[in-house]
């Protein structure tokens, strides 16, 4: 039963599709560099921004594109690796990958497969069935992804092109593309953190980060303690209590956890669409004010830590100390010393182009908001000024106007455009984001074809009226009359 509506529902997809297809025909001419074909979009990264504006840009008939992702087939995003809350954070209702074709929705698909009543009766959707869902819009939209792909290095040349190398199944390879976007991930403008004083003072398989494979399983019977107050160091915390751990006690600096999700309230066309066309004052007061007001876990997660009698919270308790004796991890807090014998870190992850290798070879030219904005007097934030500052479009911009005007081709459609254009990491902005993205794109695949497109005009020749029938009737009457 379920195989079958999901055949129907591909079938709608096709008519759906079918549907809006006009303009169909491509109209980006093909190029090439020494004899070596050139990728008009090479997309870096294969989650859901990544298909996103993958299945945009073929909508727009921009079709010689390439998607790498360095994660093996089936396992790109976070969804079956290192998320471990059991649903979305996001309300089921939310759409943007479909790009609003009803039959690509993530309802529309869950109903095929589960049925109606199954769709009524969550209130989340499970992260896995998400999961699921994207690879089955990827296949439904015809997107090809070269999985076991790692991005090492992104070199700018003449002529507006870019050579990407990279290391896809262990071979290196270069490729050519005139327009580069990264849709790397939640850490696609740094990395994950680790705060030296624990790296330094722990032996490696004593601690974990949450971005990180862990061993739950492994943790039966020991004794854990977790460090943050993000939706994911709960989700962490109860895959240990899940699995068997002795104690898991969670440390936050914060001395109360937030109630109220500031997500939901910029949740709107408002926002997420229009954020990018703020003046930067106002983008820096907004920011300034979402970032200081942080996000709650879920209830349900909390609920999922809070029924295990094995749990503990320690609020305002922010790390002091980190040692070790050779059997313990030894935690220094202002609530006392506590050991254990597993430490999970859920620091989040620091925005730092510096650090990311694709980057490494121009990142000081690559302007930050610190380049660019000067806010008044104690409302400053080394933590805002870090970010890269973006065009509209999502792209790069020049820290020195003249001295590296190949950003203009580089986009980042990751976390780090947050400062930029809003609320660049959910589900909920991706019929926005690569909105503008495939915009910013196709504007400049023609403007840079313009004088093709003229000479081409001059030299189309396919016909449309056919006055031959007429003319012959024409000569036929004259003949007559003479």
């Amino acid at each position: 039963m379920t195989m079958n509506c999901l055949d129907d529902l591909a079938k709608r997809v096709r008519f759906e599709l079918d549907c809006v297809a006009y303009p169909a025909r491509e109209w980006v001419a093909p190029r090439s560099r020494d004899g070596e074909a050139v990728l008009d979009v090479l997309i870096v990264g294969g989650g859901q921004n990544a298909l996103s504006l993958a299945f945009r840009l073929l909508r727009e008939r921009v079709t010689n594109i390439r998607v790498l992702d360095r994660s093996p087939a089936g396992e790109a995003g976070p969804w079956i690796t290192y998320a471990r809350m059991q649903t979305l954070r996001t309300p089921k209702h939310v759409s943007g990958p479909e790009l609003g074709l009803p039959s690509l929705s993530i309802r529309a698909w869950y109903e095929a497969k589960f049925g109606a009543e199954a769709w009524a009766g969550i209130g989340k959707i499970p992260r896995q069935h998400w999961h699921d869902y994207l690879r089955w819009l990827q296949a439904m939209a015809g997107i090809d992804v070269t999985n076991d792909a790692a991005v090492t290095d992104i070199e700018p040349l003449a002529d507006d092109l870019f050579a990407v190398h990279s290391v896809i199944a262990g071979k290196p390879e270069r490729l050519l593309a005139r327009h580069v976007v990264l849709a790397t991930g939640i850490e696609g403008a740094g990395q994950w953190q680790v705060p030296a004083m624990i790296a330094d003072a722990l032996p490696r398989e004593r601690y974990a980060h949450t971005s990180e494979p862990i061993d739950f399983a492994a943790l039966n019977g020991q004794r854990v303690a977790v460090i943050g107050a993000g939706a994911s160091a709960f989700d962490n915390a109860a895959m240990a209590l899940e699995g068997g751990a002795r104690a898991v006690d969670l440390f936050a600096r914060r001395k109360s956890l937030p109630k109220v999700n500031p997500n939901r309230y910029i949740e709107t066309t408002g926002y997420i669409r229009h954020f990018a066309d703020l003046d930067d004052t106002l983008k820096w007061r907004f920011m300034r004010r979402y970032f200081a007001l942080n996000q709650p876990p879920p209830q349900d997660t909390f609920e999922r830590c809070a029924r295990f009698d094995a749990f503990d919270l320690h609020l305002g308790s922010p790390l002091e100390s980190v040692s070790f004796d050779d059997r313990s991890v030894r935690l220094g807090t202002p609530g006392g010393v506590f050991d254990y014998d597993f430490l999970i870190v859920g620091t989040g992850f620091v925005i730092d182009l510096s650090l990311r290798p694709e980057l490494a070879r121009f990142a000081d030219k690559i302007a930050r908001w610190s380049d660019r904005h000067q806010p008044p007097e104690g409302d400053e934030s080394p933590t805002l000024g870090a970010y890269p500052y973006l065009s509209g479009a999502f792209q790069f911009t020049e820290k020195e106007p003249g001295t590296a005007p190949f950003l203009a081709r580089l986009y980042c459609h990751s976390f780090g455009a947050m400062m930029s254009l809003g609320a660049t990491a959910g589900i909920s902005q991706l019929k926005f984001s690569t909105e503008r993205i495939a915009f910013g794109i196709t504007r400049q695949l023609f403007r840079d074809d313009a004088e093709a497109f003229i000479a081409g005009l001059d030299q189309y020749d396919e016909v449309e009226l056919d006055i031959s029938a007429f003319e012959a009737r024409r000569a036929a009457r004259a003949a007559k009359v003479a």
